[in-house]
């Protein structure tokens, strides 16, 4: 493709949610062109070597259990699809994700789900009946729940049972469970809402979360998250596009012509860069997008496995830290209402223990040691060094933790926001998902990735579905474009 020629589509951002866009209009056959302002393309799905050379750490999203469970994702074939001589290939741990209560005890959510209601004991049948439900009926919930809601439900009473359930506030639904593990495990799925756990609407991601992971587990990419984009763009070049990067769009003038302009990127930089060109109830709307707690993230270079007193804890690619359910209601409150708590929520991700390509190699007389990704939910923008508290808190659970630490790597909300300007005040999913923002993303309209200009449209995860590694909202946005503008 020239340089010069007239373009279908243009696309700002290169991450999943872009490349998806391109991807799709590629497929329809029309001329697209990527625009990235990095150096690589990925957005929150690149990797690094961020503590010693050898060890590599994904920057953002690391485990992937929407990536494996979605409809476009699946349709790329991404494990079939040869680049290089090579496929992308997901690397699935023996345990999904765990929680931590104290000693060796710890709720434990397998991709099986008859081994998860087995683990839980007395509490498998409350599992059974909240999760499992979700994950019989995925592939009906799955043609709804990840469309915008103003489009009528192919499964209207599928729908409606998961609304019952979904609508209530996780510690609510986490009362059916005896045990604090099984109320540990759920809360753990629920709090990737970044909200308090008591809120409406929280048990919405305890059940997706948890269903995804007996529908596809909840799987990383061997080699890091960056491969999925590699994959991506070798597609999307196969299909005639491209991907420009090293080239920051901070106005429509730093674009070729095209019929249709596609943003991977927040509502405030899309005001930045076209706000001349959208309506007034555009700039409203945009103007008011709300977005939600930050993260502080600490990557690590360990000399062993952390040595969590659970054993189970040992073999999950996914860990999280909090305690009990109301312990981690409450660090959440204290986060929404802008303190940072003693006792953070923190996310773990032990991808060397699954995959050892994130590792040097010891077969060529390297010392083998191993990654860990980790985060807590701050207050959006938290100025303060979190390190100390993720450390305090892996330790509770696993004494001699920091005996084990050779490297770290921290990354604070000022950090991610640099890094990538959709990140505001470190917030990775691209708004606060409370209220109607959880479904009405940006605002409330018709057609949510179209903007009053019908040449403009946004397809980050500031629309829906929202956040995740899914890519259905540069394809969704982009099959509206095909539907509208480009028809």
């Amino acid at each position: 493709m020239s340089g010069s020629e007239q373009l279908d589509a243009v696309v700002v951002g290169a991450g999943p949610n872009g490349l998806a866009a391109a991807i799709t209009l590629a497929r329809a056959g029309r001329s697209v062109r990527v625009y990235e302002a990095a150096a690589t393309p990925g957005g929150g799905a690149r990797s690094a070597e961020l503590t010693l050379p050898g060890y590599v750490h994904d920057v953002c999203s690391a485990i992937h259990p929407l990536a494996s469970a979605t409809s476009f994702m699946a349709s790329l074939d991404l494990e079939g699809h040869q680049r290089a001589g090579a496929s992308l290939s997901f690397a699935a741990p023996e345990v999904d994700f765990a929680h931590p209560i104290g000693g060796d005890r710890a709720g434990a959510a397998y991709r099986s789900l008859d081994a998860t209601i087995e683990r839980l004991g007395t509490d498998g049948k409350r599992w059974e009946q909240l999760v499992g439900w979700v994950a019989e009926r995925w592939d009906r919930l799955a043609d709804d729940l990840f469309t915008p809601i103003t489009e009528l439900p192919k499964h209207p009473l599928s729908m409606a049972g998961f609304g019952a359930r979904a609508a209530l506030p996780a510690t609510i639904s986490a009362r059916g469970f005896s045990t604090p593990e099984a109320s540990g495990l759920f809360a753990g799925a629920a709090a990737h809402s970044f909200l308090p756990l008591h809120r409406p609407l929280t048990t919405t991601f305890g059940l997706l979360l948890g269903g995804a992971a007996h529908v596809a587990g909840w799987p990383s990419i061997k080699g890091g998250s960056q491969e999925l984009i590699r994959v991506m763009v070798d597609i999307l070049e196969s299909l005639g596009g491209d991907v420009v990067c090293d080239r920051p769009v901070r106005s429509l003038a730093d674009l070729p012509e095209s019929a249709v302009v596609l943003f991977d990127l927040t509502p405030r930089q899309v005001l930045a860069i076209a706000g001349a060109e959208l309506s007034a109830r555009d700039r409203r709307t945009f103007s008011s997008f709300r977005h939600g707690p930050g993260v502080f993230k600490v990557d690590y270079a360990l000399s062993e496995p952390v040595p969590w007193t659970a054993e189970v804890c040992r073999r999950a690619g996914t860990v999280h830290v909090g305690g009990t359910i109301d312990e981690i209601d409450a660090a959440e409150s204290l986060v929404a209402k802008g303190t940072m708590p003693e006792r953070p929520f923190v996310l773990v991700a032990q991808h060397s223990i699954f995959d050892d390509s994130r590792t040097p190699d010891p077969a060529a007389g390297e010392q083998r040691g191993h990654t860990l990704w980790t985060y807590a939910h701050v207050p959006n923008g938290c100025p303060i060094d979190v390190t100390d508290a993720i450390e305090q808190q892996i330790e509770r659970f696993a004494p001699g933790f920091r005996d084990t630490i050779v490297a770290r790597h921290t990354a604070s909300p000022s950090w991610y926001e640099q890094y990538n300007e959709n990140n505001v005040g470190g917030d990775i999913g691209g708004g606060a998902v409370d209220g109607l923002q959880l479904f009405a993303r940006p605002g409330l309209r018709r057609h949510p990735y179209r903007t009053g200009n019908p040449r403009l449209f946004l397809c980050s995860s500031s629309t829906p579905p929202g956040g995740g590694v899914h890519g259905l909202c540069g394809h969704n946005a982009a099959l509206d474009a095909l539907r509208s503008t480009l028809a």
